[in-house]
């Protein structure tokens, strides 16, 4: 998402191969971002979720009919780039099914973009954008609490911006932490661990939310971590009997400082993230939390960086993780083993198999090119994983590359950019009355939200 390095030489083949790390912020940025949510497209400053019954369906048997919910309550309709968000992220609590937790990029803190140097727009040095919303009526409406934190949403021009401590609807405890929230949100629920270590959905749910972060500017006393950006995971708990309630997540104390899960060196940009926790009470590694990201290396915009596949694992309910290399970290058009993957996915069934997807990214110097949907096992809840197999061809979809963003798009010039990425469905039983049978049902390409 925001506040990074633009890369350089668009027309170098990373474009074509559909490599971007997503969200780069690019010197030119088009102003008609629409927002997308389950592949709709909306007005900026107004996500909401088209037939949210739909969505949570294998969950929750809501009594609302289903239609079109705003999840961002609460942003700016007019002031960009506060009303603008993008790539959400949905989970719900499967013990207590009414109670869903939402992310995106969310602008809402940032300055507008009359404010100071217009170049700069549309983000603010410092201030967080990882957006948080909750339901506690299975969708049917949404809050997004109100934390404290640096903000920029005073800042509406035309004098340059300076953050100061204020609202924010965005994740609290960053700049804390000598860090800032910088979205790709990624959400998950699994049970809390007990004071002997042993999880039990008797203990309450853990909401586990991962999201991109970088050192915050001039913060003082604080070591930071090396690289660009890294991977942070923010928690917080919900009692046993309701879960999370509207009480508990306005409350900013019970969310936990967050914790840096990605392994870093001075070289890495860690991205394109997604978290999961084993949720079925069956699985020997029931409570177990898994994060798998993107690392890319070197010099960017220098042609093709290494790029391996990570997943990071927690053992402790988030207190710490252990980083595995999944992936070769080949980038290279002439190697057997492509031009890097990106897009993951995990997920676990009820007997503790850990499955990633992945997209294994293919090259056309002319178009779209015919890459692969892989899939790397764990049995051993994430200690050791096998290696790659190939499950089908899926082409990328980068049939042009929009100039304004220098990102690969689906439908022509302002269309809608596309990164084809897993996207499974499981038929895992209820989380805490596991069945004995597991299964994963699907894995097809989904199109990413427009930047």
């Amino acid at each position: 998402m925001a506040r990074r390095s633009p890369l350089r030489g668009l027309a170098d083949p990373l474009t074509w191969a559909g490599l971007r790390p997503r969200g780069w912020g690019w010197p030119s940025r088009s102003v008609d971002e629409r927002e997308v949510v389950a592949h709709e497209a909306i007005h900026p400053g107004r996500v909401r979720v088209p037939a949210l019954a739909a969505i949570v369906a294998a969950t929750v048997a809501p009594a609302w009919a289903a239609g079109e919910t705003e999840v961002t309550v609460g942003s700016p309709d007019t002031t960009f780039s506060q009303n603008k968000q993008n790539e959400p992220a949905v989970a719900v609590d499967p013990v207590h099914t009414n109670v869903l937790v939402a992310g995106s990029n969310d602008n809402i803190d940032m300055e507008a973009c009359d404010a100071g140097d217009p170049t700069t727009c549309p983000f603010t040095e410092g201030v967080g954008g990882s957006g948080v919303y909750f339901s506690f009526d299975s969708g049917a409406s949404w809050t997004r609490p109100t934390y404290q934190g640096l903000t920029a949403r005073g800042c509406l021009g035309p004098a340059e911006c300076e953050p100061v401590e204020g609202d924010i609807g965005t994740l609290p405890g960053y700049d804390e932490a000598g860090l800032v929230s910088d979205g790709d949100p990624a959400v998950a629920f699994g049970p809390v661990p007990g004071e002997d270590g042993s999880f039990s959905w008797e203990n309450g749910s853990r909401l586990y939310y991962a999201n991109l972060t970088s050192n915050l500017p001039g913060a003082q006393g604080f070591k930071g971590f090396k690289g660009f950006e890294a991977i942070a995971v923010s928690r917080i708990d919900g009692p046993a009997e309701t879960g999370l309630t509207e009480e508990v997540v306005a409350d900013q104390t019970n969310w936990q400082a967050p914790v840096i899960a990605s392994q870093q060196n001075s070289a890495l940009f860690s991205d394109k993230e997604q978290i999961w926790a084993a949720n079925a009470e069956s699985s020997p590694f029931f409570g177990n939390a898994y994060v798998c990201y993107a690392g890319f290396g070197g010099a960017f915009g220098q042609g093709f960086t290494p790029q391996p596949l990570y997943v990071v694992t927690s053992t402790d309910g988030g207190d710490s993780w252990t980083q595995k290399k999944v992936t070769t970290a080949t980038n290279n058009i002439n190697s057997r083993h492509g031009v890097g993957r990106s897009g993951c996915t995990v997920r676990t069934d009820s007997e503790g198999t850990v499955y990633v997807f992945v997209y294994q990214f293919a090259f056309s110097a002319t178009g779209s090119a015919e890459g692969t949907i892989q899939m790397i096992r764990s049995l051993n809840g994430g200690a050791t994983w096998q290696r790659p197999v190939d499950l089908f061809t899926v082409k990328d979809g980068c049939e042009y590359v929009e100039d304004s963003i220098g990102r690969c798009v689906m439908d022509g010039v302002g269309g809608a950019r596309d990164d084809l990425m897993p996207d499974p469905s499981s038929t895992s039983p209820t989380a805490h009355r596991a069945a004995r049978t597991r299964r994963i049902r699907s894995c097809s390409p989904r199109r990413s939200s427009r930047r």
